[in-house]
């Protein structure tokens, strides 16, 4: 699974992509707002951590995803 930060403009709010090893969009979310669903995505449990990796993103980077 790939994880990459897009920045928004003016109103438009930063958001997350997750994307599997295919490169498809499989999740899209605002960055600002709590994590939810992650069961979803096979990522349950795992909130403090993707939260922790995703302070840490850089825009517009992909990056795997390793938890």
């Amino acid at each position: 699974m790939y994880i990459i930060k897009v920045k928004g403009k003016a109103k438009i709010p930063d958001y997350i992509q997750l994307r599997d090893e295919h490169f498809v969009l499989i999740a899209y979310f605002r960055a600002d707002r709590p994590l939810k669903d992650l069961h979803r995505y096979g990522l349950e449990g795992k909130e403090d951590e993707l939260a922790t990796v995703i302070a840490g993103l850089e825009f517009g980077k992909l990056q795997k995803l390793d938890l």
